[in-house]
């Protein structure tokens, strides 16, 4: 099974909008079984998932603190990926959390401030050698801050090679349970998600890779 942890110090990046919709693309790639796992007090993800009439992907209500314990749980269950939302300051907390993970995706706005927030995110996981990619989220097409904000970022780690745009449908669709790859399967939103999916599962399957690796010249 491998973990996936969303983080980001800002609010308002679509953190759990992402999380949602990471969820459902890799169900309807064929790379479930998914668990959602939720530690944000606010509960937005869980209140999502309430509301959702699909099965999949399944969410596992999980304490912060049982949260490695429930890992191995889930792994027993045969899940395939575990996608875990988190929120935005609890700090200590979240290095904890983040050496569970597999990969920390910190999805981040094209603005300064939310270039500067990220900063001792990076950091940590630098410092605890835990593999993390950025997501441009809510980026406007065609606009200059989005190509100046990749390239900033990828001076401190690598950055997604799809941008989540600033699409309506994102938020809209999550208000009844759903995601707007689900409501227009073949259009602007499903095309970028399903090639996010991808972006992400190539960054998986390389830092697997660099891990076998290294142990074996351990």
């Amino acid at each position: 099974m491998q973990t996936i942890v969303i983080n980001s110090q800002k609010g308002g990046s679509g953190k759990t909008t992402l999380c949602a919709h990471l969820a459902v693309q890799a169900e309807l790639s064929g790379d479930g079984p998914v668990f959602l796992i939720d530690t944000d007090p606010q509960g937005t993800l869980s209140t999502w998932h309430e509301k959702r009439e699909a099965e999949a992907p399944q969410r596992a209500d999980v304490p912060l603190a049982g949260l490695e314990s429930g890992l191995q749980m889930l792994k027993q269950h045969q899940a395939e990926y575990c996608i875990i939302d988190t929120a935005p300051t609890r700090t200590d907390e979240n290095v904890a959390l983040f050496r569970l993970a597999d990969i920390v995706l910190m999805p981040i706005r094209p603005s300064p401030s939310d270039l500067w927030a990220a900063a001792a995110t990076v950091a940590l996981l630098k410092e605890a050698d835990i593999p993390f990619l950025f997501i441009l989220t809510q980026a406007k097409a065609n606009a200059s801050i989005t190509g100046q904000a990749a390239a900033a970022l990828s001076h401190y780690g690598p950055v997604a090679e799809t941008f989540i745009a600033d699409r309506v449908p994102y938020a809209a669709s999550m208000t009844d349970g759903r995601t707007a790859i689900e409501l227009t399967g073949k259009g602007p939103a499903a095309i970028e998600t399903a090639a996010l999916w991808k972006n992400i599962k190539t960054c998986l399957h390389a830092n697997m890779l660099k891990t076998e690796k290294g142990k074996r010249h351990g």
